[in-house]
C-alpha cells in the first residue's frame, strides 16, 4: 500500500531524481555472449560501430521547427561510402527478412545521423524504398551489457517484442515506433481526442514493469507512447527506448517513473482519474502478466538472471549497496542485503514482486491441469 500512496504524494514532493550524467559502457563477457549465440542474437554483422566512426564531418540535424535535435547528419568519404552504404542495407536485411538480401535491391541509405548526447552514441540509419520513397528507421551502438540485459529483459518480461543483434562490440536494434513521451505531454495529454483515463491507466502499469525488473531513467524521453485505434476510443502502450540505465543505479526511486519530474503531467492523470483501489488493481494486473511471462520463458529466463548474478560489473559497489539497502527497507526483507552484485538484486526484486503472482498461478494451473 506504500507504493499506491506515493502516487497520490509524487506531484507535490519536489524530490529531484536525477540519474548518473554518464553511464560507462560495460563490455559483453563470454558467458552473455555464448548465451546471445545460444538464442540467435549473436550474428555476423556486415559493417561495424567502428567502420561507421570514420566520419568525414558533420551537419546539426534540426526538426521542422528548425530547432536543435541533439543529432548531427554525418557525411563519409566516398572511398568507404559504397562498402558502408551496401553493409546498412544488408543489415537492414538481417533485422527485418533474416538476411534474405533478394529483397535490397530497390532499398538504400537516404541518410544517417549520430548523436553525441546518448550513453551508447547511437547511429540512426535511415533505410528508404526507392520504388515509393516509404522509409524506416533502425540503430547501431556501441555494445553495451548493461543495455543488452536491459533488451532481453524487456522482450521476456514485458507485452513488447525486441528485434536486436550483436556482433562482437557492435549493437544493431530495430526502431521502435510511437510518440516521443515528452512530445506526447507538449502536443496530445490535453488534447481533446486524448483518453486520459485509459493512459493513466496505462502509466501505472508502466510504472510496474519499470520498478518489478529495475528499468532505471525513464524519464519522457526515454519512452514512447504508441497509440492503437479501438472501439469507440484509443488504447495506449508506453514502451521503453533506452536500456542504458539497467540496474545500474542506486536509488530506488530512480527506478520508478512517477518520481521524475519530466513525468508529472502523467502523475497528475493518475491523480485526478483513479483511486488508490484502481492503482492497486492495475499494478496486480500487470504483476499477474509479468507472472505468466516468468512462467512461460522460465528457463531462458534463468539462464539470462544466472549468467547476470555472476557478474559483478554492472554498477559500482557504492551504488549496490545503496540500492539493496533502500529495497531492503522498502520490502522490509533483508535478504536483499545478501545479494552481491545488481544480477543478484535483479532476481531478488523479481522474486519479491511477483512470488506472490506466481504462487497463485501455480495453485490454480494446477487445478485446471487436473
Amino acid at each position: 500500500m506504500e507504493f499506491v500512496d506515493s502516487f497520490f504524494s509524487t506531484a507535490s514532493s519536489g524530490e529531484a531524481n536525477k540519474p548518473s550524467r554518464k553511464k560507462p559502457i560495460f563490455p559483453i563477457t563470454e558467458p552473455l555472449r555464448n548465451y546471445l549465440k545460444h538464442h540467435g542474437r549473436e550474428v555476423r554483422l556486415p559493417v561495424s560501430y567502428r567502420d561507421l566512426q570514420h566520419i568525414t564531418y558533420s551537419i546539426p540535424l534540426k526538426d521542422k521547427n528548425q530547432q536543435d535535435t541533439l543529432w548531427e547528419t554525418v557525411v563519409y568519404d566516398m572511398r568507404n561510402w559504397d562498402f558502408i552504404r551496401e553493409g546498412l542495407v544488408q543489415m537492414y536485411a538481417i533485422l527485418k527478412t533474416e538476411g534474405d538480401f533478394s529483397y535490397t535491391k530497390h532499398l538504400d541509405v537516404a541518410r544517417i545521423d549520430y548523436c553525441s548526447f546518448a550513453n551508447s552514441n547511437p547511429f540512426r540509419i535511415r533505410i528508404v524504398n526507392k520504388f515509393n520513397d516509404n522509409y524506416d528507421h533502425y540503430y547501431i551502438k556501441q555494445a553495451d551489457a548493461s543495455r543488452v540485459y536491459g533488451l532481453e529483459l524487456e522482450h521476456l518480461l514485458t507485452p513488447n517484442r525486441i528485434t536486436y543483434f550483436t556482433h562482437l562490440n557492435t549493437l544493431v536494434e530495430e526502431h521502435i515506433p510511437g510518440i516521443p513521451g515528452d512530445l506526447f505531454i507538449k502536443n496530445f495529454v490535453n488534447d481533446p481526442q486524448t483518453n486520459q483515463i485509459r493512459l493513466s491507466k496505462e502509466f501505472v502499469k508502466f510504472n510496474e514493469r519499470c520498478f518489478v525488473r529495475l528499468l532505471g531513467d525513464m524519464r519522457s524521453y526515454n519512452f514512447v507512447v504508441d497509440i492503437t485505434p479501438d472501439i469507440e476510443d484509443y488504447q495506449y502502450r508506453i514502451r521503453a527506448i533506452d536500456f542504458d540505465q539497467q540496474s545500474y543505479e542506486g536509488r530506488k526511486n530512480l527506478y520508478i517513473p512517477q518520481f521524475f519530474k519530466e513525468n508529472r503531467p502523467f502523475v497528475e492523470l493518475c491523480i485526478k482519474y483513479l483511486n488508490k483501489d484502481s492503482i492497486e488493481q492495475y499494478q496486480t494486473e500487470e504483476r499477474t502478466m509479468m507472472a505468466f511471462r516468468v512462467a512461460s520463458s522460465r528457463f531462458r529466463l534463468m539462464e539470462l538472471l544466472n549468467i547476470m548474478a555472476r557478474n559483478d560489473g554492472l554498477s559500482t559497489p557504492e551504488k549496490l549497496l545503496q540500492l539493496k539497502t533502500e529495497l531492503a527497507d522498502n520490502f522490509k526483507n533483508p535478504a536483499f542485503l545478501k545479494c552481491r552484485s545488481m544480477g543478484q538484486v535483479v532476481k531478488r526484486q523479481l522474486k519479491q514482486t511477483l512470488q506472490k503472482n506466481l504462487s497463485f498461478l501455480q495453485k490454480n494451473l494446477g487445478k485446471f491441469e487436473d
